[in-house]
Protein backbone atom coordinates (compact mmCIF):
# COMPACT_ATOMS: atom_id res chain seq x y z
CA UNK A 1 0.00 0.00 0.00
CA UNK A 2 1.20 3.58 -0.86
CA UNK A 3 1.79 6.13 1.70
CA UNK A 4 0.62 9.54 1.06
CA UNK A 5 2.70 12.10 2.08
CA UNK A 6 2.16 16.01 2.08
CA UNK A 7 5.18 17.90 2.85
CA UNK A 8 6.34 15.76 5.68
CA UNK A 9 2.66 14.81 7.27
CA UNK A 10 2.63 10.92 7.38
CA UNK A 11 -1.22 9.75 7.29
CA UNK A 12 -0.30 7.20 8.32
CA UNK A 13 0.85 8.36 11.74
CA UNK A 14 -2.96 9.71 12.13
CA UNK A 15 -4.32 8.24 15.61
CA UNK A 16 -7.70 9.01 14.86
CA UNK A 17 -9.87 11.74 13.22
CA UNK A 18 -14.13 12.63 13.80
CA UNK A 19 -16.14 12.57 10.67
CA UNK A 20 -19.41 13.23 11.75
CA UNK A 21 -20.98 11.08 13.34
CA UNK A 22 -18.03 9.26 13.85
CA UNK A 23 -14.56 8.62 15.78
CA UNK A 24 -12.47 6.88 14.03
CA UNK A 25 -9.26 5.67 15.54
CA UNK A 26 -6.57 3.35 14.17
CA UNK A 27 -5.58 1.60 17.64
CA UNK A 28 -8.08 -1.01 18.83
CA UNK A 29 -7.64 0.39 22.50
CA UNK A 30 -7.73 4.30 21.99
CA UNK A 31 -6.79 6.26 24.68
CA UNK A 32 -9.33 8.67 26.73
CA UNK A 33 -7.26 12.00 25.65
CA UNK A 34 -7.66 11.08 22.00
CA UNK A 35 -11.34 9.99 22.12
CA UNK A 36 -11.98 13.23 24.05
CA UNK A 37 -10.21 15.18 21.67
CA UNK A 38 -12.13 14.05 18.87
CA UNK A 39 -15.19 14.31 20.74
CA UNK A 40 -14.09 17.98 21.24
CA UNK A 41 -14.24 18.02 16.81
CA UNK A 42 -17.67 16.42 17.33
CA UNK A 43 -19.07 18.93 18.88
CA UNK A 44 -17.18 21.52 16.44
CA UNK A 45 -19.02 19.94 13.82
CA UNK A 46 -21.77 20.15 14.93
CA UNK A 47 -22.28 23.84 16.12
CA UNK A 48 -20.81 24.63 12.34
CA UNK A 49 -23.76 22.19 11.08
CA UNK A 50 -21.16 19.99 9.97
CA UNK A 51 -20.14 20.73 6.38
CA UNK A 52 -19.37 24.67 7.22
CA UNK A 53 -16.67 22.71 9.72
CA UNK A 54 -14.74 20.75 6.49
CA UNK A 55 -14.76 23.23 4.31
CA UNK A 56 -13.22 25.99 7.17
CA UNK A 57 -10.87 23.59 8.40
CA UNK A 58 -9.21 22.82 4.76
CA UNK A 59 -9.04 26.20 4.15
CA UNK A 60 -7.51 27.29 7.42
CA UNK A 61 -4.92 24.08 7.01
CA UNK A 62 -4.44 25.53 3.49
CA UNK A 63 -3.93 29.64 4.40
CA UNK A 64 -1.16 28.34 7.28
CA UNK A 65 0.21 25.48 5.62
CA UNK A 66 0.82 28.41 2.50
CA UNK A 67 2.59 31.13 5.41
CA UNK A 68 4.44 28.51 7.15
CA UNK A 69 5.28 26.18 4.51
CA UNK A 70 4.81 23.37 7.19
CA UNK A 71 2.03 20.82 6.78
CA UNK A 72 2.53 19.83 9.80
CA UNK A 73 2.65 23.39 12.10
CA UNK A 74 -0.25 24.23 9.90
CA UNK A 75 -1.97 21.73 11.38
CA UNK A 76 -1.34 22.39 15.15
CA UNK A 77 -2.18 26.15 14.19
CA UNK A 78 -5.69 25.31 13.12
CA UNK A 79 -7.81 26.69 15.76
CA UNK A 80 -10.18 23.62 16.27
CA UNK A 81 -7.09 21.71 16.50
CA UNK A 82 -5.42 24.83 19.14
CA UNK A 83 -9.29 24.03 21.38
CA UNK A 84 -9.28 20.23 21.18
CA UNK A 85 -5.18 19.80 22.31
CA UNK A 86 -5.44 22.53 24.72
CA UNK A 87 -8.94 21.06 26.09
CA UNK A 88 -8.56 16.84 25.42
CA UNK A 89 -6.81 16.57 29.04
CA UNK A 90 -10.24 18.19 31.03
CA UNK A 91 -13.65 15.52 30.89
CA UNK A 92 -15.31 18.46 32.02
CA UNK A 93 -14.98 20.89 29.20
CA UNK A 94 -17.70 20.18 27.11
CA UNK A 95 -19.63 20.53 29.62
CA UNK A 96 -18.57 24.25 30.17
CA UNK A 97 -17.75 24.96 26.73
CA UNK A 98 -19.12 28.23 25.24
CA UNK A 99 -20.64 28.03 21.48
CA UNK A 100 -17.68 28.69 19.01
CA UNK A 101 -15.19 28.88 21.10
CA UNK A 102 -12.44 27.70 18.32
CA UNK A 103 -12.87 31.45 17.67
CA UNK A 104 -10.05 32.88 20.47
CA UNK A 105 -8.13 29.55 19.01
CA UNK A 106 -6.98 31.42 15.71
Amino acid sequence: MQMIVIRGVNFKTIEGIALWPFVLVRSKNPSPRLLFHERIHLRQQLEMLILPFYIWYVLEWALKWIRCKDAAKAYYAIGFEREAYANEQNPAYLNTRRFWNFIPYI
